[in-house]
């Protein structure tokens, strides 16, 4: 893994007004090189939600401004983070990620002089995986609308994900976002747990019910969709681990709101 460039430069920072906004949670993992990464903002708000290891440390080092907002998702999470933002623009990054030098490079770019039309940029992700970056599998390009101007969103998306999307108008920007979302398959597996147990509650608070038939279904077109649809089968090895993930991913989502529906009946 190699860290992005960091350097300082007071004359970029003077160009534009830009808080880096990032939300966390015992994030210590990757945090120092996502906040180096956001080096070019004027100011680098971090809203926490009680971590208990080194982030706090970190973000001192980087004199980031942090904000406690106790844990009630992503979606609010999101929201409550824009109340907190005085600047015209924003550059959003989660704690496992980093912004790229080509991308550093072309978000100078464009906020030096902003198209007045436009109400922010999506960002390409590249994600690492078992041994490489998927650029298959339905994981590459991953374009996100994390450069904007303040106000200019709307947050929502299903539980346990936020989608930030433009009110008007959005361009787009070359360089990637760097993303390193799992230290191994152990931390995998958990967040496959947490994700799908939140995804099912909300399917289920939406009418949503679940059967074997349905987990199974479902289960397999993911894996159709993501190893073949999507070529993940040029990801090597990778691709197919992820394509398996996304199957059991899926079938516990599904599985879960038969669960919920039993329960319901007791």
């Amino acid at each position: 893994m190699t860290s992005p460039s960091t350097h300082n430069n007071a004359q970029e920072t003077q160009l534009m007004a830009i808080t880096g906004l990032v939300l966390t949670y015992n994030g210590e993992r990757l945090l120092d090189e996502a906040l180096q990464s956001l080096s070019f903002c004027s100011e680098i708000l971090l809203v926490d939600s009680g971590s208990t290891d080194g982030t706090l440390d970190i973000a001192k080092k980087h004199n980031a401004r942090v904000v406690f907002n106790a844990w009630k998702g992503a979606i609010e999470q999101h929201k409550f983070a824009q109340t907190q933002i005085s600047t015209e623009w924003v550059v959003t990054i989660d704690q496992d990620e980093m912004i790229s030098p080509a991308l550093r490079e072309s978000i100078m770019n464009k906020l030096a002089n902003p198209d007045e039309n436009l109400d922010g940029y999506y960002c390409p992700r590249r994600s690492w995986y078992l041994d490489r970056f998927i650029m298959h599998s339905g994981w590459y390009p991953d374009r996100l609308y994390r450069v904007f101007r303040h106000g200019r969103i709307t947050i929502g998306g299903v539980r346990p994900h936020e989608e930030l999307r433009p009110i008007g108008k959005a361009g787009e920007l070359s360089g990637d976002i760097i993303h390193y979302p799992y230290e191994n398959f152990f931390q995998h597996m958990g967040k496959i747990n947490e994700y799908t147990q939140d995804a099912a509650e909300d399917l289920y608070s939406r009418g949503k019910r679940g059967s074997l038939g349905s987990a199974i279904g479902h289960g397999i077109g993911k894996f159709f969709k993501q190893y073949i649809l999507k070529a993940g089968f040029l990801d090597g090895r990778a691709g197919f681990i992820v394509a398996v993930h996304g199957f059991f991913y899926t079938f516990q989502k599904y599985i879960r709101l038969v669960e919920l529906e039993m329960k319901d009946r007791k």
